[in-house]
């Protein structure tokens, strides 16, 4: 396909993950790309690398605005950096729970409306926001990270309301577990992580996790101008985790 042929985007948190996998097919379907993430090094060719935190302000104005003259323009932003975190809500003090908001919710803040101003511009604006089944499933030992999806999920909807006739659609994309680095970081820490991986794919009724590539694919799908009618839309990727409730195997 090559339906983003002479668009310019740009993904945060781009380096790994979900976030490299939808830059670089963003790439192959004909999109020229920046990345900006906290370490770029191993971005390269055809990707541009911008290294930044996206809880500076200034600093992702700055990395945005480079990024976009780079580019030649914006056409699509995808908000893909966010970080994890564990426990209850007796688990995290207030500075965790602040650190993680900053990152996972103001960070996409800062971010696009460092952006709007280009993709106002454009002819085929549209923002992709990550979010999570967790916005919408109550996971256990997930609150602090639960709660700040909740929040981009939210938030997409007020963004697709305020800036539809802007002509800028904003969507968001709900994995379940991915098979990503960090839920990687995470199975390493555990007592048994080839059980724990197992209770991971078990949770899903596909049975295994989400690849980081069928992440991309939703969001190239909800980025691409062959879906201008779709905006304010939340796209499950989860292995039927939200809607499915299957019986036993074999009953």
């Amino acid at each position: 396909m090559s339906d983003f042929e002479g668009l310019k985007a740009l993904v945060t948190g781009g380096a790994s993950g979900i976030g490299r996998a939808t830059a670089e097919l963003l790439a192959e379907r004909g999109a020229s790309v920046a990345v900006l993430d906290l370490d770029v090094s191993t971005v390269d060719k055809p990707l541009l690398g911008h290294q930044v935190d996206v809880t500076d302000d200034a600093a992702v104005r700055e990395a945005v605005a480079a990024a976009v003259a780079a580019l030649g323009g914006l056409d699509v932003l995808v908000n893909n950096a966010g970080i994890g975190a564990q426990g209850t809500v007796e688990s995290n003090d207030d500075a965790e729970w602040h650190r993680v908001f900053d990152v996972n919710v103001v960070g996409m803040v800062r971010v696009a409306r460092a952006a709007l101003p280009h993709l106002r511009a454009s002819a085929h604006a549209a923002v992709v926001n990550t979010c999570s089944i967790a916005a919408t499933a109550g996971l256990p030992q997930r609150a602090l990270y639960s709660a700040t999806k909740g929040a981009v999920q939210s938030l997409t909807l007020a963004m697709a309301a305020d800036h539809l006739r802007e002509g800028i659609r904003v969507n968001c994309v709900n994995p379940g577990t991915a098979d990503t680095p960090w839920v990687g970081r995470l199975l390493d820490k555990a007592p048994d992580p080839v059980a724990e991986r197992a209770a991971l794919e078990a949770r899903q009724p596909s049975g295994r996790l989400v690849s980081v590539s069928e992440v991309a694919g939703a969001i190239a799908y909800l980025a691409s101008p062959l879906s201008g009618a779709t905006t304010g839309t939340a796209l499950a990727v989860d292995g039927g985790m939200q809607g499915l409730r299957l019986r036993p195997a074999g009953q």
